[in-house]
């Protein structure tokens, strides 16, 4: 795709301030003598332990497993693997992933919400709980943490579930060069720079650049990264330095309606192609974290370590859409271009303190965006010399700020040699404003705030240890909370100005019950929970580019995940990973049909699913590892229907894929390795909605997973 097709922002980036890797985000690998294959995590935990100590559900997508599943571009690659979360790949790069945990996040149309988003400790998720992953250097990663249920909550608000990304250690000295090839014109090169530079210092610098033609005509995008980080560490000290920069421009061809869709679900919506719709995004950030271990006197030996971490950045979004010049008439209109630039940054410490059997930490944080938002036509002139899918006359100027500030502590007691008691409480107060400075068509200034408590406690049973076998059971309660973003109290349902200050945030109830067996061979994990929330927050209109917001009463998420690990024979390897969801409507409302919105129409009757959720999913796969060979492995994946809208007018039909792959390493002597790895996804060539965009007021509510594609990756390492 020429870059000249996708002009950049009016603005350039805001140069950016030291920032960084939030705390207890440097966890390492380790094996346990249960099962060599276990790892340590962080996310969630007072400090780094087994993924089957852990007393909540959470799950590991290792390095290995990130590198087998795809190009190292997208995270649905390697998450259908992880039960309970769902991450779709839209085909359509001017569009984050659809992300999901639990239902938590199914209503987003765009972008991630309701979930909390950790690259290398740095939140990609704002203050007011809207975030994106497009910038997750996922070839640097060295794992990825996926937390899910009740002690998610100690995140802060939005907090429905944690995706983490874990950053390599720099181990030895090395240089890696990546390229991959692959089908409807994917194209990528990459390359890292990793030095262990002596007396505590350590580097990695890394860069990649991918192009691909996409699988639906106007579906192009490009995408660079850049990553550099810097370490020191001595016997007390662990200070790390990292910057990181992201631009991508992409073009977007929209949904399809259903009649679309069955008439050829790989085709382009003619609106697209009408307003030549597409999408930069460009993102800067950076940030330092120092780890201190104190002396065992200190404080009389309680006081046993110190986190500080700094991040700030900068984000720059311009996208053109697909809405009417009539429908730009009206004057409330925020026009058809959105452009802004957002200032974030953040700060995050905290202490951990032993006392006897209890482990101690105590925290406090704080995080601000700002964001500089304008909105233009999406055209000029008229009649005939109107031009469509430009930047015309200014629509929308204001400054949209949100903040928010919060006090944690979190505790674990082994009060026994079988149990493990843990609690925790998160309290915190997020204030969201908006100042306007377009004021020929109102005043949309506001101001509000919310206070949030977010408690936790659960419990971990031995219930087994003979020898390399252990059972371990778990349980769990919590309280959640998640305020409506900027964006969702942006407008208000009768068209009048300023912010919708009818809307409520939302409260959760968490159960959960696990058990996590191990023995060398075989790793099960199953948890079943019920989750209730009140005045849910749910969309009440979608069209003509302007989204409003309603609290809907209660609902209701229940649900079972397993997933397991068995190794039956040497060489031979099977993995499995199931759920089932029943996310429902416990109240009755009403939604509208259009905008603007005096008096909803719309009827939604209890009982009714949650817009987006998918309630049945499973992913499956078996490998057979030979040294001379390689790696052949077939893997399955099936998913249920999706409602597409809250009244469940329509449904994405579930579907059925298969996967084939094939891996294999040669040693090429003087510390020289070379890895290659293809795949072929959707053998069947099935087509399927591999993602649905909620309640769209045009009805285009489709969008088509890829057909049947090939992927071929070569990587080469060279030890320095």
């Amino acid at each position: 795709m020429p870059r000249q097709t996708l002009p950049p922002s009016s603005r350039r980036l805001h140069a950016f301030a030291a920032a960084c890797a939030l705390l207890g985000a440097t966890g390492v690998q380790a094996q346990s003598a249960a099962n060599p294959t276990e790892e340590v995590v962080v996310t969630g935990s007072i400090s780094s332990q087994r993924v089957q100590d852990a007393p909540f559900s959470i799950t590991v997508v290792d390095r290995e497993a990130l590198r087998r599943a795809g190009p190292l571009v997208n995270l649905s690659e390697a998450m259908s693997q992880v039960p309970g979360v769902v991450v779709n790949n839209r085909g359509n790069y001017a569009q984050d992933l659809q992300i999901s945990s639990r239902g938590f996040g199914a209503r987003a149309a765009f972008g991630v919400r309701g979930l909390r988003l950790v690259a290398d400790g740095i939140p990609a998720s704002g203050p007011d709980g809207q975030g994106q992953v497009a910038h997750f250097d996922l070839a640097g990663a060295q794992r990825i943490e996926v937390l899910r249920g009740p002690f998610s909550v100690l995140y802060g608000n939005s907090s429905g579930g944690v995706i983490a990304l874990v950053g390599a250690p720099v181990k030895t000295s090395e240089l890696e060069v990546g390229v991959d090839a692959g089908s409807f014109g994917l194209r990528q090169v990459r390359g890292s720079v990793g030095l262990a530079l002596g007396q505590g210092f350590d580097a990695r610098i890394s860069a990649a650049h991918m192009e691909v033609e996409g699988h639906r005509p106007h579906s192009a995008a490009q995408r660079d990264l850049g990553q550099a980080r810097l370490g020191w560490q001595n016997e007390t000290d662990r200070v790390v330095l990292q910057v990181g920069s992201y631009d991508q421009p992409a073009d977007d061809p929209l949904g399809l309606t259903r009649a679309d869709f069955n008439a050829n679900p790989y085709q382009t919506a003619s609106q697209a192609t009408q307003f030549n719709t597409r999408k930069t995004a460009r993102q800067t950030q950076a940030g330092v974290s120092w780890r201190h271990l104190f002396a065992a006197d200190t404080l009389g030996g309680v006081l046993r370590e110190g986190q500080v971490a700094l991040y700030s950045g900068d984000r720059s979004v311009t996208q053109w859409q697909a809405i009417p010049a009539a429908t730009q008439a009206n004057p409330r209109h925020g026009g058809g271009v959105v452009d802004f630039d957002r200032a974030y940054s953040g700060v995050d410490a905290r202490l951990r303190w032993g006392l006897g059997p209890v482990e101690l930490v105590t925290g406090v944080a704080q995080e601000r965006q700002q964001d500089d938002r304008r909105g233009y036509e999406n055209f000029t002139g008229t009649g005939a010399s109107q031009v469509l899918g430009v930047t015309g006359k200014l629509r929308r100027d204001e400054q949209n700020t949100a903040t928010s500030r919060d006090v944690y502590t979190q505790a674990e007691w082994a009060f026994n040699p079988e149990w493990v008691a843990s609690a925790g409480v998160r309290s915190g107060k997020v204030r969201m404003s908006a100042r306007d400075a377009y004021l020929s068509n109102g005043d949309d200034s506001g101001d509000l705030s919310f206070s949030y408590t977010n408690p936790v406690a659960g419990v971990r049973w031995r219930a087994l240890k003979d020898g390399s076998r252990s059972l371990q059971v778990h349980a769990s309660a919590a309280r959640g909370f998640e305020a409506p973003t900027l964006g969702e109290l942006a407008y208000k349902p009768d068209g009048s100005a300023g912010f919708n200050t009818a809307l409520k945030p939302q409260t959760s109830r968490q159960l959960e019950l696990g058990l996590k067996y191990r023995e060398p061979a075989l790793a099960v994990d199953a948890v079943v929970f019920d989750t209730r929330v009140s005045d849910e927050l749910a969309t009440l209109s979608n069209s003509g580019g302007r989204s409003t917001f309603q609290n809907v009463g209660a609902t209701q998420r229940r649900g079972l995940e397993l997933s397991g690990r068995w190794e039956p024979a040497r060489g031979w390897r099977t993995q499995a990973a199931l759920t089932w969801l029943d996310a429902t409507y416990s109240d009755a409302f009403k939604a509208c049909a259009g905008t603007p919105c005096t008096t909803p129409t719309v009827d939604v009757p209890a009982g009714n699913r949650i817009a987006g959720t998918q309630g049945r999913s499973a992913w499956a796969e078996v490998a057979w590892r030979d040294s001379a060979w390689g790696e052949f492995a077939l893997e399955a994946r099936g998913v249920g229907r999706v409602a597409v809208n809250d009244s469940n007018s329509d449904f994405a039909a579930g579907y059925g894929l298969a996967a084939l792959r094939w891996s294999q390493q040669w040693s090429l002597g003087q510390a020289q390795r070379l890895e290659v790895t293809a795949r072929i996804d959707n053998l069947a060539d099935r087509v399927y909605a591999g993602s649905v965009i909620v309640g769209d007021g045009n009805g285009r509510y489709f969008e088509a997973g890829a057909p049947r594609t090939v992927w071929v990756g070569v990587r080469w390492v060279n030890g320095l």
